[in-house]
Order: structure tokens, then sequence, then C-alpha cells
């Protein structure tokens, strides 16, 4: 199985996921997904996300942070989590990890983010 299919499992693996895209925000273009149950259009998720992505490193840029500062943006809804996760390794090509996760079956945020950063380094494209 390829990287981003192998990513993409351990992923929505997490306690409490339901989806999850590679997104490729240069190009505004999914690089793969998988889901369970979030019924989301991925081909919008990255879309609007990446306008989401450029925004804050636009802003980042203004205030005088790195553009790597940016560990996770994270937008909380009634019953998910949505989180956008760069990935410092493939930053110059504009790649992030979206995950929809249930708010009722999440783990602590820590944790989400330790696994997704413990899947980075398996990711080649």
């Amino acid at each position: 199985m390829d990287t981003v299919g192998t990513v993409l499992e351990q992923a929505l693996a997490i306690d409490g996921a339901t989806g999850v895209a590679i997104v490729d925000f240069q190009q505004r273009r999914v690089l793969g997904c998988l889901d369970r149950g979030s019924g989301l259009d991925m081909d919008k998720v990255a879309y609007g996300d990446s306008d989401v992505m450029r925004a804050k490193l636009y802003t980042l840029e203004l205030l005088g942070y790195a553009p790597d500062s940016v560990e996770d943006i994270l937008i909380t809804l009634d019953r998910e989590l949505h989180m956008i996760r760069p990935l410092p390794r493939l930053r110059e090509g504009g790649v992030f990890i979206y995950l929809v996760l249930d708010r009722a079956q999440t783990l602590p945020l820590d944790e989400i983010r330790r696994q997704l950063r413990s899947l980075e380094s398996l990711l080649t494209l």
C-alpha cells in the first residue's frame, strides 16, 4: 500500500475520527481521503480549508512569526472537531492532514496531536 493510504488508515484509526484527508493546499486538491461517517465532501474541504491555511500563514507572516510555528488549526463545532495539521516536513509542498473527530468520542487533544505527529514521518509524496 502507498504511504498516503497507510497514513489515512492510521489517522482514521484514532479514537473518535470519522474522516481524514491529506490535502495539497497549494493546488487545493485532495491527495487521498477516507471516511467513516463524517459525510463531508472532501473536495470542498480541500478547497475551503486551503484558504484557511493560506490566510493563517499570511497572518503569521504579518505578525513576524515563522510559518512553521503552526502546530494545528482547530475548528470546534457543536458535535465535531476539525483539525488542520500542516506537515512541517512537507510544508514547502503545501501539505496538511485534515482530521474530523466526533467530540463525544475524542481523545484529549494532546494525544491526537501526538498520534498525528507519529504519522508524519511515514508520508512520502
